[in-house]
């Protein structure tokens, strides 16, 4: 356990921190569900509001640095892949 202050403090400002991207990241893989189910249904319109949705979360992960950027990035990109691919169908 620390005995100086201020690493007391960076423990309580550490935890709060884990705590901030451990929520985030569950609303993500919320979100990614929905969206995923969504397509495994083959709903297009139900799917397109999934998208909208992962895609919010996605990008409020990354500007919070819970994610990196491009990871978001990434995400999306393979998401809206997907959401054009059910709407060609």
């Amino acid at each position: 356990m620390a005995n100086i202050k201020s690493a007391k403090k960076r423990i309580r400002v550490i935890d709060k921190k884990t705590a901030r991207n451990i929520r985030i990241k569950g609303h993500m893989k919320d979100a990614e569900k929905a969206f995923l189910a969504a397509v495994a249904a083959g709903d297009v319109d139900e799917a397109t509001k999934a998208f909208r949705a992962l895609e919010k979360e996605l990008m409020q992960a990354a500007a919070k640095n819970t994610i990196h950027k491009k990871t978001a990035s990434r995400k999306v990109s393979r998401m809206a892949a997907r959401l054009n691919e059910l709407k060609q169908n």
